[in-house]
């Protein structure tokens, strides 16, 4: 009897093992507008990689060995497409289908080609050329919204235990962003149809958001420099449009626009920076991004 209740006693003595903890899943991000929107959704469960460095071209950038190491180890790479980041799309197509999410592709997404203008001209190996797919679809904020379900789900598969968090996570970014929506319209709609000259065509999705009218841009691609019949043709637009703003572009020189608006009473305007390469920001990334878009446009627009 002594002997049992010595057993029993050490048996309840034992520390009760807990439960492992899933490791988080491990997300690969091409971008840091992808990766924003991914770590929304994560929350405090993971960490996701972002392949681009801050400040770095998503046009135009090369993967180190230890970053295309990461890309086979990854259980989930979020990209825009290859519409964006050409130099990823082989490492991408070497992952199984369940392991990437290429976002573009995703099922509602709202979608914008690139007009017939010879503004979309490029030498430059991103392809600008009428009717192909015009990557820049985050400036579109139903289209995060439609991004973070689909990122949520990804990340449920992978991480059952949590699909809850994702959910409730992607939920109230959703909510973020729409309130954000609600102040940019209002502060937009007074300037709805007014042109700006832009340094190169990455803007279609927010200004047709927001009702401006479509941008003229001078660069014909990202990096080229304009003809001297280019200069003329957007010299004449901005007479006829009555342009009162043109805008550089974080990471590039401004001197092109030097020389469209040299003459003209256009205004420069701050520059805009559509990937968010010089926000700092790492909570509320996406938010702000379109937040410091919206709020240079309208100081421009709106300034006596």
């Amino acid at each position: 009897m002594r002997l049992a209740l010595t057993l029993a006693v050490s048996l309840f003595a034992l520390p009760f093992a807990a439960p492992v903890a899933a490791d988080p899943p491990q997300v690969l991000a091409d971008t840091r507008v992808t990766g924003a929107l991914v770590q929304q959704v994560l929350g405090d469960l993971g960490e996701v990689e972002v392949l681009l460095d801050k400040g770095g071209d998503p046009h135009d950038f090369q993967l180190r060995p230890s970053q295309a190491r990461a890309l086979q180890q990854a259980e989930l790479l979020v990209w825009i497409g290859p519409e964006l980041t050409p130099w990823l799309a082989r490492g991408a197509g070497t992952l199984a289908p369940e392991r990437r999410l290429a976002l573009l592709a995703t099922p509602g997404t709202t979608l914008r080609s690139y007009g017939e203008s010879d503004a979309h001209e490029t030498g430059d190996g991103h392809d600008h050329a009428p009717g192909s797919i015009d990557p820049h679809a985050w400036l579109d904020p139903t289209n995060a919204a439609v991004w973070l379900d689909e990122i949520a789900g990804r990340l449920s598969s992978l991480d059952p235990d949590h699909a809850s968090a994702f959910s409730e996570n992607a939920e109230a970014a959703q909510q973020q962003i729409a309130q954000l929506d609600t102040r940019l319209t209002a502060l937009l709609a007074p300037l709805a149809g007014q042109h700006i000259v832009t340094l190169h065509d990455a803007y279609g999705y927010f200004t047709a958001h927001y009702g401006l009218a479509e941008t003229i841009p001078v660069s014909l691609g990202d990096a080229s420099a304009p003809s001297a019949a280019r200069i003329d043709k957007i010299r004449r637009q901005i007479a006829d449009h009555q342009v009162r703003c043109a805008f550089p572009e974080a990471n590039h020189p401004s001197a092109v626009l030097d020389a469209v608006t040299s003459g003209s009473p256009v205004m420069l305007g701050e520059p805009l920076d559509p990937e968010g390469s010089q926000i700092d920001a790492e909570s509320g990334f996406y938010t702000q991004l379109l937040s410091q878009l919206a709020d240079r446009i309208h100081a421009c627009l709106s300034a006596p």
